[in-house]
């Protein structure tokens, strides 16, 4: 299997991370009380926007496969869309209904950005189980950790900071891992990239029920970025281990 593709795809999903951390974790500290009523409101909209961002993906994933070929020639141009509705996310969030159209053209865009690799595994003898499997995998670490973010009485709240950083390690060790193309320095940094990802997964979760994010909106998409993270890590890790290459 050709690398090379997979690692820009990487760095790129990761960048997203990063961005979407920097510019929504700031609101955390201007979030005035919440009652419980409110609270109540506030985590069950997060869910349904996440829910229905899910959605969106999947369909922009689906219309990805159907034109993987175009996508893949002009991939950095639907990065830089991707970014910009991401940016621009951030400044319409209080708008309704223009919130709402920018948050899942952002996700359609993501999806469909992840429509090429998901067509490479495809096309690969056994592809079609390990998209299942990477998925269900997903699912299931996703409502595991989410579930031990609710119950657990530690305070995991605290962890922006450290998260951030080690995702800018990954970050830089994924673009430098572009030039270098090593297959087993890739899998070292999915491995890590999943094991990030779900420390994020408890660190949103917690910000999501403590009301801490500004809107839900925001909790959605931290949400969202972590699942799709989480996946492609995944799905690389099944398809290197899996490949004759």
């Amino acid at each position: 299997m050709n690398n090379d593709f997979f690692n820009r795809s990487s760095s790129q999903r990761q960048g997203l991370g990063s961005s979407s951390s920097s510019m929504f974790s700031k609101e955390e500290s201007s979030v005035g009380y919440r009652s419980d009523a409110e609270l109540v409101t506030f985590i069950k909209e997060t869910y349904k926007l996440f829910a229905a961002s899910m959605l969106a993906g999947t369909a922009g994933a689906y219309t990805g496969i159907g034109m993987a070929g175009t996508v893949q020639s002009m991939f950095w141009l639907f990065v830089i869309l991707e970014l910009g509705l991401l940016f621009g996310l951030h400044f319409v969030k209080h708008k309704t209904p223009l919130n709402l159209m920018v948050l899942f053209g952002f996700t359609f865009v993501s999806g469909l950005t992840l429509g090429p690799i998901l067509a490479k595994f495809l096309g690969m003898a056994g592809g079609p189980a390990i998209i299942a499997n990477a998925f269900a995998m997903t699912t299931i670490i996703f409502g595991l950790f989410s579930m031990f973010a609710i119950k657990t009485k530690s305070d995991f709240t605290s962890m922006g900071k450290p998260l951030m950083i080690a995702l800018i390690v990954v970050i830089v060790a994924s673009v430098i891992n572009i030039f270098i193309g090593n297959p087993i320095l890739h899998i070292a940094i999915q491995g890590v990239v999943v094991m990030l990802f779900s420390f994020f997964i408890i660190y949103d979760t917690q910000n999501i029920i403590q009301g801490n994010y500004e809107t839900p909106i925001d909790g959605a998409v931290a949400l969202y970025l972590d699942f799709l993270n989480l996946f492609t890590a995944l799905l690389q890790i099944l398809g290197i281990m899996n490949s004759d290459d």
